[in-house]
Parts: structure tokens; C-alpha cells; sequence
């Protein structure tokens, strides 16, 4: 078997090993490490757990990611529905500056917009409004502004380090 049907083979056993994923709806091409999905789901979700699954397969350099989000008739929303869950679900999540967040929904495809001061806060904002049922993109433009400047943290470090050896 040449290497790019052994890639093309392992890849489609990945997506049906993974259980988040309806590995018959996903079509899988590969070419010199290149791996292109294809096909359609039923949620962002899922989209986002082949793609995972995909780059678990040794081999796989890159992906083309063309898999369509098809949200069954149940779950389509309104996009001021998913913007009202989204920011209920941002308020709810402790950590979340989500005065400093702003979001945009557009034929079910959110956009996130402001700054925070830790990548964490980013990347859970993102994370949450994933999960929600309806959406079917999430484009993550938070900034991350650290509120804390090189030269506090040398600093802190440094006292930090005294406190210890005067400790020792």
C-alpha cells in the first residue's frame, strides 16, 4: 500500500475509532502528508473532533479542513438566540472578564471581538461558545493584553527568590 492510501487508511480508522464523530458522513483524501476532510456534520462540535482526530494519525502534515456543518431541522436557532446563549454562557463561566468580550453572530457563525489580559481567558471564551447548540463557527479575534509588564515580573521573581534562600 503507497504511503499516501496508508495515510488516507488511517486517518478513516482514527474518525471511526472516535466516538464524537459519525465517521460516515467524513471523506478523507491525502497526498504527501496533506490530508483533506470532507463531507458534513451535524454540529461545530463534531467538525472540530474530526479535525482532532485527524491530526492524531502520525503522517498528517496538514489539513484541508472542507467538512460543511448540516444542523439537523431540531437544531437550527435564530442568530439572536445563539448570541443571547452565547453571552449567558460567558457570564456563567467564572474567570470570564465578559464586560471586555463582545460578540457577533452571523448565519450562525460567531465572531469574537475584545481584549482580556491571559490567553486562557481567550481560549475558554472559545471553548464555551463551541459547545452551543446552533453554531456552526466560531472565529476567535480576542486580543490578549497582559496587565502585567516584563520588568514586574523580574521583579516578583527576584523577590520571590530571596524570600526562599532567606527561607533555606
Amino acid at each position: 500500500m503507497s504511503g499516501d492510501s496508508q495515510l488516507q487508511k488511517s486517518v478513516l480508522d482514527e474518525l471511526a475509532w472516535e466516538p464524537t464523530v459519525d465517521a460516515a458522513h467524513i471523506g478523507v483524501a491525502a497526498r504527501d502528508g496533506v490530508v483533506t476532510l470532507t463531507g458534513h456534520v451535524n454540529n461545530f462540535a463534531e467538525k472540530l473532533a474530526a479535525e482532532r482526530a485527524a491530526r492524531r494519525v502520525k503522517g498528517v502534515k496538514a489539513i484541508a479542513q472542507e467538512i460543511d456543518v448540516k444542523l439537523p431541522s431540531s437544531d437550527v436557532r435564530s442568530d439572536e438566540d445563539i448570541a443571547a446563549s452565547a453571552l449567558s454562557v460567558l457570564r456563567w463561566h467564572a474567570g470570564l472578564p465578559t464586560e471586555q468580550i463582545q460578540l457577533k453572530v452571523e448565519d450562525g457563525r460567531v465572531t469574537l471581538n475584545g481584549e482580556v489580559h491571559w490567553q486562557y481567558q481567550s481560549d475558554l471564551a472559545e471553548s464555551d461558545v463551541r459547545k452551543i447548540k446552533g453554531v456552526c463557527g466560531v472565529t476567535n479575534l480576542i486580543s490578549v493584553k497582559p496587565s502585567v509588564q516584563p520588568f514586574e515580573v523580574k521583579r516578583k521573581i527576584e523577590e520571590a527568590l530571596k524570600r526562599s534562600a532567606e527561607l533555606e
